[in-house]
């Protein structure tokens, strides 16, 4: 056999156990998921398997990578979209390129919530904690510009907006496409997300009402050394 067609054989094997192991791992979990069942599920013989993989965290963490990887390529559609930084006149198109993400990715996106419960979070955590910054060299430059000139109001961050915006809509197709629950919000994703997006864009207070003071905050509360000791 040349190389280039072992070369091959090798690459598709390591598919095969992959697309197995993303199967087994988002219907059943981690820990109840085996070597022996990964390679029966993928037709690859122990040693086969044991040859591409050490074991079973090994591909775990290769198929999270996988879905980063995928999600943040400058050429997918997302990115693509907020390249563009057109918040939040564009989130109809936002709704739509994260709808299609989660259908396209929904066993990927389950093994968040494997990691979750099973590693608490271990392999998840790096991804979010530099998911501010990814939005600031996206977004900063160009939001800020436009609250300096007055196209934005400037008693929000409107990065903040876009992050919960991005956020919440990831959340609310995982609930309707991957767990199973469409119409949680008591009526169908169309309807849905208009009110998620008249909100984002208009809030809930008429336009020239006043802000209002924040419930259950003590607004007066002045600090003792004891206070500031303990923070109570």
């Amino acid at each position: 056999m040349s190389p280039r067609r072992q070369q091959e054989r090798s690459k598709a094997s390591n598919r095969q156990a992959l697309d197995a192991a993303l199967e087994l791992f988002s219907s059943h979990g981690f820990g109840a998921t085996t070597m022996r069942q990964i390679a029966d599920r993928s037709g690859l013989s122990m040693g086969n398997l044991y040859h591409h993989f050490p074991n079973k965290e090994s591909m775990f963490k290769r198929l999270l990578q996988e879905y980063w990887d995928r999600l943040l390529d400058p050429d997918h559609p997302l990115q693509r979209h907020f390249a563009r930084a057109g918040f939040p006149e564009d989130l109809e198109d936002m709704v739509d390129e994260i709808e299609k993400a989660v259908e396209d990715n929904s066993a990927y996106i389950l093994l968040i919530y494997v990691d979750v419960v099973e590693f608490r979070g271990e392999h998840i955590r790096a991804f979010y904690e530099g998911m501010a910054s990814r939005f600031q060299d996206l977004y900063g430059a160009k939001l800020a510009e436009r609250q300096a000139t007055g196209e934005l109001g400037d008693n929000v961050d409107p990065l903040v907006g876009v992050i919960f915006a991005t956020r919440w809509f990831f959340y609310y197709f995982t609930v309707e496409k991957c767990f199973g629950a469409p119409m949680h919000f008591g009526m169908d994703s169309r309807q849905a997300t208009t009110e998620f997006i008249r909100l984002l864009r208009y809030g809930l207070l008429p336009r020239n009402s006043p802000s209002p003071q924040p419930t259950g905050l003590k607004t007066d509360l002045k600090l003792t050394p004891q206070t500031q000791a303990d923070g109570t």
